[in-house]
């Protein structure tokens, strides 16, 4: 199809690549994140110690082995992502993977990818959920199992209408494992923030026996 009918650029429209939903000058406009601490993803400039970590990482202990970010969450990811997110722009979400899929390949492979899932109720409003979104196609290039085995046993508020200790609370106890995982699992959600979310999926994972908890996301807020 790529072949038969050119892709336009899903940023500005124009000719898009033969093999890429971007035009060239677009592409190289993408926010690739780079020099981060490993363990929370946020920019590093000088890391604490040999193992890359910043000084909060260094100080205080997390169920996440490790973070790793595609993008900084900025022009014109962040646009793509809103789309994808909320306006049901399956195409720009098809090229996130994508490009999640190019990075992700260099990463210490966990056994499975483990997408952080909707509420029920949430997504029958929403209609699709994005994290399974991403997660299916982004297991199915890097050949590995996808398990939406992790539940939201409670529904919560927007995440994005609190602040770091109210987005803690919010999701305090929100998940719940059903089944059987393996022992080295990889978490991916499209944006991490404050890593709330993140942190309390990951211990909901280390509570049902996983033994290491990485997290695969589409971008970071810096």
């Amino acid at each position: 199809m790529r072949w038969l009918v050119p892709p336009l650029c899903l940023v500005c429209a124009e000719r898009g690549l033969a093999d890429c939903d971007l035009c060239a000058a677009c592409l190289a406009t993408l926010p690739l994140h780079r020099g981060a601490c490993l363990r929370c993803a946020l920019p590093l400039y000088a890391p604490e110690d040999d193992a890359g970590l910043c000084g909060h990482c260094v100080r205080n202990a997390s169920p996440l082995q490790s973070v790793s970010a595609t993008f900084t969450y900025r022009w014109p990811v962040d646009g793509l992502l809103r789309r994808f997110k909320f306006h049901q722009d399956l195409a720009a979400g098809r090229l996130l993977c994508e490009r999640m899929a190019l990075h992700c390949a260099s990463l210490p492979p966990p056994q499975a990818l483990v997408p952080v899932m909707l509420h029920p109720q949430r997504l029958r409003a929403r209609g699709y959920d994005q994290a399974l979104e991403l997660a299916r196609p982004l297991a199915r290039a890097l050949a590995l199992p996808c398990l939406p085995q992790l539940r939201r046993v409670r529904s919560t508020a927007a995440q994005s209408q609190l602040d770091a200790a109210g987005r803690r609370r919010n999701v305090r106890d929100a998940f719940a494992v059903e089944g059987g995982l393996p022992a080295h699992v990889a978490l991916v959600d499209d944006v991490m923030t404050t890593g709330a979310t993140l942190h309390a999926a990951a211990l909901a994972l280390r509570r049902a026996g996983v033994e290491r908890v990485d997290a695969w996301v589409c971008a970071r807020v810096p």
